[in-house]
């Protein structure tokens, strides 16, 4: 399994109203913050694509915003104060172990279309014949790789047309000392 790399938004109770908002739609009033690869609710941190990072992205259909190169995106995200730094691997097989290019503390698994726009387990409203909010974890993500993998059948198996239901799953590490 080949590491990618993101540094996102974080979304979070210092993001107010905006915080509030989300809390009373979604009804996860256990998320003490929101670790997602969700584009909606955690967009990246570098939104545009410079001619220097093509070298260094993923250079897949709606992935530009990854990178293999994490000594690259540390880099470009040095200066920026409020971000998470996260490495993920997109649908693993058993539980990856993050490089050791930085201290990554694995924090959970998240399930995101195909597009990486929206998170079926925090931005589709629940799906509650699939999974129940109360098994996701404060960050937002389940803990069991096995219990993601299950979901992510069950949703493409009771939800064949809805376009947030055919998702990756997807490991995710934050970085803990940058």
């Amino acid at each position: 399994m080949t590491p990618w790399f993101i540094a996102t938004e974080p979304f979070d109770p210092e993001c107010g109203e905006k915080w509030d908002d989300y809390i009373a739609w979604s009804r996860l009033t256990q998320l003490e913050e929101l670790v997602s690869l969700d584009g909606m609710l955690c967009p990246t941190v570098l939104p545009e694509i410079k001619d220097e990072f093509w070298p260094h992205i993923v250079n897949e259909n709606f992935m530009l915003d990854f990178f293999v190169d994490y000594d690259f995106l540390k880099e470009q995200v040095v200066e920026i104060h409020k971000k998470n730094v996260l490495c993920v691997f997109r649908n693993p097989i058993e539980r990856p172990h993050a490089p050791g290019c930085a201290n990554f503390q694995f924090l959970g698994y998240d399930l995101v279309d195909q597009q990486c726009i929206a998170s079926a387990l925090t931005n589709c409203g629940g799906f509650p014949d699939v999974f129940d909010n109360s098994e996701l974890s404060p960050l937002g993500l389940l803990t069991n790789l096995d219990r993601a993998a299950e979901v992510q059948r069950r949703l493409r198996s009771l939800y064949p047309d809805h376009p947030h239901a055919h998702c990756n799953v997807w490991a995710i590490f934050r970085v803990t000392d940058i």
